[in-house]
Order: structure tokens, then C-alpha cells, then sequence
């Protein structure tokens, strides 16, 4: 996230989109931690993600706006 770029309604998104990106002071979405994260998707309270190669994650953005709507109702 740069700026103020919409959150995506389709497509993969990143962690720091989830989250945001306190090094740089962007605030995402859903404000926690990234441990708080991969906690949250262990434990299935979060979308599981998608593995697009050995070392990056992605999430379905229509999953994580679903969540978004979840968490604030």
C-alpha cells in the first residue's frame, strides 16, 4: 500500500496490504501484528492463504474483504 491506493475487490494481496507497514507508517485494514496474523490463520479465525511460490503468500482479496465486513459487524 502507497499512499492511499483502494484496497483491491479482486485479485491477491499481499500481507502489508492486509496489515499495513509500520516501517513505513501505512496503517492497513486489519491494524495487527504480523505475528498476530499468522496466528490468526492457524487458528482459522483468518484466511488461509495461497502459496504463488517457496517463500510468498498471498490472500484472496475477495477473502479478506469478506473478513473486513465480518470484523466490523
Amino acid at each position: 500500500m502507497h499512499g492511499n491506493i483502494p484496497f483491491p475487490a479482486s485479485g491477491f494481496v499481499r500481507i502489508k496490504q492486509i496489515i499495513g507497514d509500520r516501517k513505513a507508517g501505512e496503517a492497513g485494514p486489519i491494524p495487527i501484528s504480523r505475528s498476530a496474523w499468522w496466528q490468526g490463520v492457524k487458528d482459522g479465525r483468518f484466511p488461509a492463504g495461497v502459496k504463488l511460490g517457496p517463500r510468498m503468500t498471498a490472500w484472496r482479496a475477495e477473502d479478506i474483504n469478506a473478513l473486513i465486513e465480518r470484523l466490523g459487524a
